[in-house]
């Protein structure tokens, strides 16, 4: 086990140390060009189509969700423990600076998640009565590789739908022992029985949850978080000075307590941004691909809010709350993320983010084993209701048994199926990107003002 514990921790360390801050960035960097800032020119229209929306009543059943519920599956699995711990770690590892760095990655991140949605609204099938699509579906139609689609299928399953679950389960196992003292398998079971009868609803069933369940969580937890901040103005002050300064010099941010570097901040900035927001990496637009929109682009436009509200809102103000207390070098993940809360909060704190976590982890759950369910049908197609059945009772048993173990191990495991998903993602979304921008431009010349929309993008390709 220590022999494969050093493997994998190798291999992950060259991915998201290196390969993929580098193919993430420069792919986030060739769409922000390329589609002529898309991410600012339709950022009102954004907002616009993801909380207003005219649609957001919609019944969601087996041809799809509303937009509205599409976002909040797609929040769902983006915000999760990753945005509890992320932005910690990221302190912790590379001071204060490196949130600047993952404020730089989430804008370029917009114009990747982008294309990602246009192109699953694109090549979305029926598959068996079930409106599906994704990157596997694009892989296939679009590119013409179904090999690289059922690649990408078989490692999306296991990185979210059974490993991925398997760690937020373990997470919410062990913040309610340590804030309750419920014993973890309990709290397992609990959960699996509680997941079980939303996977067994379908569609709808999800819809439902997400829906309701993602807006609460949000809000709860911003209030909680602006509390703090309220109450310590001069701290959030000190913090966004700290996180300007120690992006470009962090000794100066910190006094050299963490003893980061400039290279430091860029690359655990970056990674976590990237590991948390999922831009890129294949995930999220399995929820984009199942939206009722009348075009393509607007889903688009959805799903980069939730890559703003992922990055911008959340892992914003868990940060700020985080450098409103004094920084402990010996601290990191979720415990700096508890600490800060218990000083801003007093004993109320430890409870709050328990409470927190458990609705961030329980919907990014469900999230994950909706995005693993249409890859299960890919990959089965006629047989794909009787094999969605065998997944989510996989999914269940993964997520008792992820909470009564050490996942040190499954974690590592996460990070490297993660990881090697993206490759045909990306490889798909550079193939593809004629079509984002043909779809676009039409968007464009179709619904917006001569003033908005040029078309220039067609003209380009």
């Amino acid at each position: 086990m220590d022999a494969l514990m050093s493997l994998v921790g190798w291999a992950n360390s060259v991915l998201w140390g290196y390969l993929l801050i580098f193919l993430l960035c420069g792919t986030g960097i060739y769409f922000t060009f390329k589609l002529r800032f898309v991410q600012v020119r339709m950022f009102t229209r954004s907002v616009k189509y993801a909380l207003g929306g005219g649609k957001k009543g919609q019944t969601a059943d087996n041809k799809g969700m509303s937009s509205f519920q599409s976002l909040t599956t797609a929040v769902a699995a983006q915000v999760g423990t990753g945005n509890l711990a992320g932005a910690a770690t990221a302190i912790a590892a590379g001071g204060p600076g490196a949130i600047f760095w993952m404020w730089i990655t989430a804008f370029f991140g917009m114009g990747t998640i982008f294309a990602e949605s246009v192109l699953s609204q694109v090549y979305k099938e029926d598959v068996n009565g079930q409106t599906r699509g994704g990157p596997a579906y694009y892989l296939s139609k679009g590119v013409g590789s179904k090999a690289l689609g059922s690649f990408f299928a078989v490692t999306i399953i296991l990185a979210l739908g059974f490993i991925g679950n398997m760690v937020q389960a373990n997470s919410i196992g062990d913040a309610f022992n340590t804030a309750f003292g419920i014993s973890p398998l309990a709290v397992g079971i609990v959960i699996a029985i509680l997941a079980g009868l939303i996977f067994s609803g379908g569609v709808k069933a999800i819809a439902s949850f997400t829906s309701k369940a993602v807006p609460f969580m949000a809000i709860m937890y911003i209030l909680g978080s602006c509390y703090i901040l309220l109450t310590n103005i001069p701290g959030v002050i000190a913090g966004f000075k700290m996180i300007f300064v120690g992006a470009f010099d962090p000794v100066a941010a910190t006094g050299g307590l963490l003893g980061a570097t400039i290279k430091e901040a860029v690359r655990y900035g970056v990674a976590r941004g990237l590991f948390s927001n999922e831009a890129g990496m294949g995930s999220t637009p399995h929820a984009h691909a199942v939206a009722k929109v009348d075009h393509p682009v607007e889903q688009g436009g959805v799903a980069m809010f939730g890559v703003f509200f992922d990055t911008f809102v959340i892992l914003t103000i868990t940060a700020l709350v985080i450098l409103t207390v004094p920084i402990d070098g010996s601290m990191s993940g979720i415990r700096l993320t508890q600490e800060a809360f218990t000083h801003g909060m007093g004993s109320f704190g430890g409870i709050f983010i328990a409470i927190a976590l458990l609705f961030f982890a329980f919907s990014t759950i469900i999230g994950w084993y909706f995005f693993g369910e249409a890859n299960v049908r890919f990959l089965f197609r006629d047989k794909g209701d009787s094999a969605v059945k065998v997944y989510s009772l996989i999914v269940m048993a993964f997520i008792v048994l992820g909470c009564t173990l050490k996942v040190a191990l499954v974690w590592e495991l996460a990070d490297f199926f993660n990881g090697i998903m993206v490759f045909p993602n990306l490889i798909g979304l550079l193939i593809l990107a004629k079509v984002v921008g043909n779809k676009l431009s039409d968007f464009e010349d179709r619904y917006l003002p001569e003033t908005e929309g040029t078309g220039e993008a067609a003209k380009q390709n």
